[in-house]
Parts: C-alpha cells; sequence; structure tokens
C-alpha cells in the first residue's frame, strides 16, 4: 500500500490582528503588531506586553453564550472548514484541538474552569461530528504536536480530513506565572537581539484542515514529516547545548537539503535562554546560512495556537515569495551565527521549516514543502 501523504487544504488564523489567514499575513508583511505595553489588565499591577483581544467585540458564529476560548475556536474552524470544502459532520473527518490552558481565564471570575476535553467534545458537537475529538496540550509545542499527530492519524486510513485547531486566551493566572519566572518583557519583543529581555504573550485561535492525498498536487502545501524530541533538560529552561532542538531538526532533515529550505521559522520568544538555545541548534544542524525569522514580535507567544498559527503564515509568505521580518530584531545577540532577517527578503525555494520548543524540555519540528515533489 502506498504511503497517504497530507495537504493543508483550509486554514484560518482569528488574532488580535484579523479574523482570516490573509488579514494576519498583510498584518506580518506590513510589519504591524497586535503586541503592546498593558497595565493593571487582568488585576496585575506589573506592566506586561502582550497582545490581546477587545473582549467586547468577540462573541461565537451564532451569537451564542460561548467563553472567549470558544468563540475563538468557533470561529476559526468555521471559516477553515468553509476553505477546505468538506463535510464537518462526516464521520472521515476527525477533530484535534491543541491548547495549554484552555478556557482557565474563568478561574479569575471565581468561576469553575472546564477541562479541555469538555470544550472539545462541544466544538465537535457544534459541527455535528461523530468522532471523539482528541486534545493535544504539550506545552508550547502542542500547536505542531498536534499537526504531527494528526498527520499520522491520516496515514492510518480511517479519516480522510482532519481539523487541526488550536487557540489560547490569556489570564491572570498565565501572566503571572510567566512573570514569576522574569521572563515577560513590558516592551515588544526582540528575539535573538542582543537587546532582548522577555517574551510577549499573545492570544489568538488558527486552525489547519488537513487531508489524506495519493498524490500532492503543485499548487498544495504538503506536511511531508514532523517529529518531536525530548531532552528532558528542566521543567522550565531549554537544553544549553540545544540538544532536543538540533534532533528534531536532523529528523526532518532527512527528507531535504539545507539548500531546499526558503527559511526556518524558529520559536523565537525572546527570552535569553531559548534564542540562544535555537541557534545553537541551527549550528549544530548545519543551517547557519540559511534564512531564518521569529513571529512572536507581531502575534506574541500565541502557546498551544504558535504552531498552527506560524506555520500558516509561514506557508502565506513563501506562497508570495517573502521571508517576513523578526520584528524587533536588530543586531544578534546569541553565540551562533544565525542568518535572522532583519527585514522582508526574497525567498528562494520551495520547502521550509517550523521550529518549536517548551517547557519539560520539549522540542518539535516540521518540515513543509509546495507541490507534488517527491
Amino acid at each position: 500500500m502506498n504511503r497517504k501523504r497530507v495537504i493543508a487544504t483550509g486554514c484560518n488564523i482569528v488574532s488580535p490582528l484579523g479574523f482570516t489567514a490573509e488579514e494576519n499575513f498583510q498584518a506580518a508583511l506590513s510589519g504591524r503588531s497586535g503586541v503592546t505595553t498593558h497595565t493593571g489588565t487582568f488585576g496585575i499591577p506589573e506592566p506586561f506586553g502582550a497582545s490581546l483581544f477587545d473582549r467586547s467585540v468577540i462573541s461565537g458564529p451564532d451569537g451564542g453564550s460561548h467563553c472567549l476560548f470558544e468563540s475563538i475556536l468557533l470561529l476559526s474552524i468555521r471559516d477553515a472548514v468553509l476553505r477546505a470544502g468538506i463535510d464537518p459532520a462526516s464521520p472521515r473527518v476527525a477533530f484535534v484541538i491543541s491548547s495549554i490552558k484552555g478556557n482557565v481565564e474563568v478561574m479569575d471570575a471565581d468561576e469553575a474552569a472546564v477541562p479541555v476535553s469538555v470544550t472539545a467534545a462541544r466544538i465537535a458537537a457544534f459541527f455535528n461530528n461523530p468522532n471523539p475529538p482528541l486534545v493535544v496540550s504539550n506545552a508550547c509545542i502542542s500547536g505542531l504536536t498536534a499537526l504531527i499527530h494528526a498527520g499520522r492519524m491520516l496515514q492510518g486510513g480511517r479519516y480522510d480530513h482532519i481539523v487541526v485547531a488550536g487557540a489560547e486566551v490569556q489570564s491572570r493566572f498565565i501572566v503571572s506565572g510567566f512573570l514569576s519566572l522574569k521572563a515577560v518583557s513590558p516592551l515588544p519583543c526582540k528575539p535573538f537581539d542582543a537587546g532582548r529581555s522577555g517574551l510577549n504573550l499573545g492570544e489568538a485561535a488558527a486552525t489547519m484542515v488537513i487531508s489524506a492525498v495519493d498524490t500532492c498536487p503543485d499548487d498544495a502545501w504538503e506536511l511531508v514529516d514532523g517529529t518531536t524530541r525530548n531532552d528532558a533538560n528542566h521543567i522550565s529552561g531549554p537544553s544549553r547545548t540545544g540538544e532536543g532542538s538540533y534532533k528534531a531538526l536532523r529528523y526532518v532533515l532527512a527528507s531535504c537539503r539545507p539548500e531546499e529550505l526558503a527559511f526556518v521559522n524558529v520559536h523565537g520568544t525572546s527570552t535569553l535562554y531559548n534564542d540562544e538555545m535555537e541557534s545553537i541548534a541551527l549550528h549544530r544542524a548545519g543551517l547557519s546560512e540559511v534564512p531564518v525569522n521569529a513571529l512572536k514580535g507581531i502575534f506574541g507567544h500565541t502557546m498551544g495556537a504558535a504552531g498552527i498559527l506560524e506555520s500558516v503564515v509561514s506557508m502565506q509568505a513563501a506562497d508570495a515569495g517573502v521571508v517576513l521580518a523578526t520584528k524587533g530584531f536588530g543586531q544578534t545577540g546569541v553565540s551562533c551565527p544565525v542568518n535572522v532577517c532583519a527585514g522582508n527578503r526574497p525567498a528562494c525555494g520551495r520547502a521550509f521549516i517550523k521550529l518549536l520548543s517548551g517547557f519539560g524540555g520539549c522540542n518539535a519540528a516540521m518540515l513543509f514543502r509546495k507541490g507534488g515533489a517527491q
């Protein structure tokens, strides 16, 4: 039996910068950021940089009584499903939901937080899907882990299409946790820059509908291969040698030569240790000359949505023939040579790698390629 190939057939992003993938890409292309400095938000007196929704203008697609987390997921999934042209109620369609904290924000209102599994069941039921949804929650690599696992589900033959959606909303609980680690910058973040001082958090929902095909059309993006690697370095600190990230890169590079890559879209949180670790991993993997960019200066760190959101924007950028700028980057502040894009530049190549890392030493990489090349 020939191995099925996995392609993206419909995508969406709902963020403070727009409610479609196209709107969000155009914002990134123009360098427009959703990140602003917040003081007093969520009752937190300490200033922090974040990209947050205006809660007064978000409602679910049916105007029902959905929380913010459910509303942005429903809006994102509905648009992506329409673009993919699939029937979400089909038994040959499955749902995979990615999030780290789900709707934990209701804890700030002294309500009981609903488990993400319950929210996922509600989402699937909204679309009349008969299959139990899968929830992926694996720190900051959750979105990419969800895409990797969904691809394997398609290759197993039980499903024809899988709706992979990730979402995150911020709260006092989450922001306070990152502040306690001294990881948050009150100003817009500066990935890989010598003056970087921490990350910005972000809110978003992103969806990618992926489908199993025998051959990849020339105009489609194929999810060629992906993997996760855990170096178990520390509960919150990355490996100083970039071990897990390097091993994930080495795995996906077995399906691609560095010269085929238009760019590597990295995690790029703008913390001292993450960016340093990624520079080491890229250098060890022989990717020092390949263009590198990070999108956290545009969208903030959207956590469980990041792997999907940043992959969708990267596909659009490659289609437009551009490597997007790393907003905030000016002067290199990492020990290994990395070809970080300070401004938009022309993209060459039919493939890119998406790279992510997270707490607990988890790392993930996925290779995307355009068209029917084997």
